[in-house]
């Protein structure tokens, strides 16, 4: 396993090469610049603002220029916010995203295995039907239409939550809650399926047979197999969730890593939106790093060579 884990560890710098190549390159290509603003510049200034910066070296130089500082941990200077580093700006806002986003993906994960789980368990009775209801719901409907639905009820008709901003552990249900939603839905579903599917099994008859109580065989022998399919949901559940907290963090007005990407991308901040294009890219490499590990903890019919 170890000699499998080095191996999908280096395979996966030839993507986030790709990666920053490809973010790069589109970066450099949208209109305008880091220092266009409303009210023109004269050019000789603009043009040592460029030079201040290396924007007025060739495109590859700049590229190069741009690797090397990345390979020290550089991430470079932020061209909108004078005197800070992309690195200060990501230290600051990381916390927010991550406590969110880590949240979501608990809440979203337990309580979607636990409502499929038992919703497979009462298959085709009338909770079965809710759950599935309910399910279907949360895909349907995208989050930056629940998140709105959500502050009109909770936060301006109830007043029971905060509508915006960082005001303490409550600010963070609602964004939360938002995020998870679709998630929780997706995990429902997929762990229903999945949990009929293993009771159908030989071994599970073979437990049955010998008497042992219906928690057991949940717990012991159908839980695992049954959670295989939602592991594999996890690295594009997290794909899911970053551009999810983009919108959420906008709505809710959180100082996060989607709102400064949000920022960046409108001010032509081309350090700080590469930067934070290749975290996100490492983050769901990562994570689909990590549930090819797991797979052989799930399953022992998979084996590392």
């Amino acid at each position: 396993m170890l000699r499998f884990a080095i191996s999908r560890l280096f395979s996966t710098l030839p993507t986030l090469l790709l990666v920053v190549v490809v973010a790069f390159a589109m970066v450099h290509a949208a209109p305008g610049g880091p220092f266009d603003s409303a009210r023109q510049l004269p050019p000789e200034i603009e043009a040592r603002m460029a030079a201040a910066y290396g924007l007025d070296a060739p495109l590859h130089e700049q590229f190069l220029r741009y690797v090397g500082g990345l390979m020290r941990g550089d991430f470079g200077p932020s061209y909108r916010y004078q005197g800070t580093t992309v690195a200060e700006l990501i230290a600051d806002a990381l916390p927010v995203s991550l406590l969110i986003g880590g949240l979501a993906l608990v809440f979203g994960v337990v309580l979607g295995v636990a409502a499929g789980t038992a919703s497979a368990l009462n298959q085709n009775r009338w909770s079965d039907h809710v759950l599935i209801t309910i399910s279907m719901t949360g895909i349907s409907i995208p989050n930056f239409v629940v998140a709105p639905l959500l502050v009109l009820l909770f936060a301006i008709q109830l007043k029971w939550l905060p509508a915006s901003g960082l005001r303490g552990p409550a600010s963070y249900i609602l964004p939360v809650f938002a995020l998870a939603l679709p998630m929780l839905a997706y995990v429902a579903r997929l762990m229903r399926a999945s949990m009929i599917e293993v009771f159908k099994s030989q071994f599970i008859s073979n437990a049955r047979a010998q008497g042992l109580h219906r928690n057991t065989l949940v717990f012991r022998y159908a839980l695992k197999p049954a959670l295989i399919p939602v592991v594999s949901f996890l690295g594009p559940a997290v794909a899911g969730v970053l551009p999810g907290s983009v919108v959420i963090e906008q709505v809710f007005n959180l100082p996060g890593l989607g709102r400064l990407f949000i920022q960046g991308a409108l001010n032509r901040d081309y350090t700080l939106v590469m930067a934070l294009v290749i975290l996100y890219s490492a983050v769901v490499i990562t994570m689909n790093f990590l549930v090819d590990l797991i797979y052989g903890l799930l399953d022992p019919r998979v084996r590392y060579t």
